[in-house]
């Protein structure tokens, strides 16, 4: 009687194990998830975001920040790109009138749905285009995991409670990434990706009339944002990388070690506090910038992906099948 219940017990605990198996496995994105689905993806996605930076280096940028703001609100499942009128992401306070990028990846979905109809999600695309965006703009390039499915939700709570603002301090944003499983490194490294875009006056103008601010640097940004908020001037754009604004490099790491950062957020990556050495070492040496970014660039692209059964690949990226 003792050698059955074992043998029972072993026997369940092998199935429990392979259905555990199973389980991660079905959960595992893979680079060549569209080889046989949609074989011409990563190229109908390549060849429109080169098009689209080619007309507008900044859509770079806002593709990039796109896919950022989808990750850190419920992982990357394109909850960010639903059109939700009431209450979505798209109106949470760090994205309302700012965020751009969704007729270009509206354009995508729609050379995709008419290669592969219902194959390719959101999420993959808001995933590859930030990559090529990067790429186009002379930055580094990596395999992306792919297989990733579309929530059927957005939050806009999520976005005003995750994703960091450019008030943060340094402690605040190594807790912000750490709750996303980002390493300290990973957040230095993603915040490099400052070295592209701009900025609305709105966000930058506290730190000019803060100490930690090169005073020549500060009074050319003053012209054309004065200390005074005003609907004429809260909108007026200043690149987040004055020295090199539409290439990916690392010269946004040097502009900190001269206290040229934009943001009170960026300053504080080299303020005197723990992450000094890391900003020094990417300034300094590109190809450890380059190479930081492009792996904590697919750890976030990791983050709770939708998989298998879960959520649903959209036919329009702005709103859930009906």
């Amino acid at each position: 009687m003792a050698s059955a219940s074992n043998n029972f017990l072993i026997s369940l605990v092998v199935v429990v194990a392979a259905a555990a198996l199973a389980s991660g496995a079905s959960a595992q994105l893979s680079s060549t998830f569209y080889d046989t689905s949609c074989p011409n993806a990563l190229s109908t996605i390549r060849t429109a975001v080169n098009a689209a930076v080619a007309q507008e280096a900044r859509m770079g940028a806002s593709l990039l920040r796109l896919h950022f703001h989808d990750c850190f609100v419920q992982g990357c499942d394109a909850s960010v790109l639903l059109n939700d009128t009431n209450g979505g992401e798209q109106n949470a306070i760090p994205n309302a009138g700012s965020l751009r990028g969704f007729g270009v990846i509206d354009n995508i979905k729609a050379q995709l749905e008419a290669l592969c109809p219902q194959t390719v999600s959101c999420a993959d695309i808001l995933t590859v285009a930030a990559r090529d965006s990067v790429v186009a703009l002379g930055g580094p390039s990596w395999t992306v995991p792919l297989g990733r499915r579309d929530s059927t939700n957005s939050n806009a709570t999520g976005a005003n409670s995750d994703l960091p603002p450019p008030s943060f301090n340094l402690d605040q944003l190594i807790s912000s990434f750490g709750n996303k499983n980002l390493s300290v490194t990973d957040m230095v490294a993603l915040s490099g990706a400052h070295t592209i875009g701009q900025a609305r006056c709105t966000t930058f103008r506290d730190h000019l009339g803060e100490a930690n601010i090169n005073s020549t640097f500060a009074a050319s940004l003053r012209t054309s944002c004065p200390a005074a908020q005003s609907t004429s001037t809260d909108n007026n754009l200043a690149p987040l990388d004055v020295t090199t604004p539409n290439t990916f490099d690392n010269a946004y790491y040097s502009n900190l070690l001269s206290q040229r950062g934009l943001l009170h957020s960026d300053q504080e990556l080299f303020n005197n506090g723990s992450t000094d050495s890391i900003v020094r070492n990417f300034a300094s040496n590109a190809a450890a910038f380059t190479s930081a970014f492009a792996t904590a660039m697919v750890t976030m692209g990791n983050l709770q992906p939708l998989t298998g059964t879960q959520g649903q690949i959209r036919r329009n990226c702005w709103r859930v099948n009906s």
